[in-house]
């Protein structure tokens, strides 16, 4: 069976394959699209991963991922910043490689609390000092840098933004072409104003990309492999799917999957079951 047309398999739900190895699992099981990832792509060469992702005749939905950026100003901030200069790059890069429909699609997490700090609120405020500097680069390349907010578990350590609101605030002086944001289920089910920033986004037009995947209790040791098929958690992908599509969004939507025993399955036992869960707990409530 083909998988959804509109079904994209990101690369961390296939975390230790290489990039034709995700590119073989993606094919075999029928995907038509493909979110990549920065380490599997510079392992091969931006020139080689562009040839690649061409032959193979997917649709890339996003590169992951930029960010990091939360470090107060000197030599770290600044690597950051000529880092997230070349994901932009090698975002523009594989999206014209991609089939028609790629979308030139930067995710960003932004970055948690810097060592010694207490200060969310001023962490908060260089990402937006970040995204200035940013914004002209991805405006040239034509790229979207998309801001995705994590759960509040993830505050100190990846994410100093939590919530649709919040990313959404930190996009809205910017073009939306140029900073929109990712809705990640896993990341903003929780949220009681969730559907209402959902709604807001699509009026913004800043929805980048969705992703989503399942949260179940208890989250492992390591809690940045809770995730799990779509079916297997708590999360009511319909009320977050008819959202999304209600405010127009017909893009491609991603499964992004961490958790060990998945990234321990054959890539194309992985791909398959992805595509089996995505039908039957996403799929009915896409609008097409």
């Amino acid at each position: 069976m083909a998988a959804h047309p509109r079904l994209s398999l990101n690369q961390a739900t296939v975390r230790t394959a290489s990039l034709a190895e995700a590119i073989d699992a993606a094919v075999g099981a029928g995907y038509e699209a493909l979110g990549t990832w920065r380490e599997p792509v510079q392992a091969v060469g931006l020139d080689t991963a562009e040839s690649m992702i061409e032959a193979s005749g997917l649709r890339v939905s996003t590169h992951c991922r930029g960010g990091f950026f939360t470090v107060p100003e000197g030599p770290e901030r600044r690597a950051s910043i000529a880092d997230n200069i070349v994901a932009i790059e090698e975002t523009a890069r594989l999206a014209a490689a991609g089939a028609p429909g790629s979308k030139p699609v930067l995710v960003l997490v932004v970055g948690g609390l810097p060592d010694g700090s207490r200060d969310i609120v001023d962490a908060r405020a260089r990402v937006a000092d970040a995204l200035a500097e940013l914004a002209p680069h991805a405006a040239s390349a034509g790229v979207t840098l998309a801001i995705e907010p994590l759960h509040p578990m993830y505050a100190t350590d990846r994410a100093v933004v939590s919530t649709l609101g919040q990313a959404l605030d930190l996009a809205a002086p910017f073009d939306p072409s140029v900073v929109g944001v990712t809705v990640d289920t896993f990341h903003v089910f929780w949220d009681p104003q969730v559907l209402e920033q959902i709604a807001r986004a699509g009026r913004e037009g800043r929805i980048a990309t969705y992703q989503v995947c399942d949260f179940a209790t208890p989250l492992p040791a390591d809690v940045l492999l809770g995730r799990r098929y779509m079916g297997e958690g708590v999360i009511d992908f319909a009320s977050l799917t008819q959202a999304v599509e209600a405010t127009g969004y017909d893009g491609d939507v991603e499964v992004e999957i961490f958790n060990q025993d998945v990234w321990s399955a054959p890539y194309d036992e992985v791909a398959r079951r992805t595509a089996e869960t995505f039908s039957s707990a996403v799929a009915p409530h896409l609008a097409g």
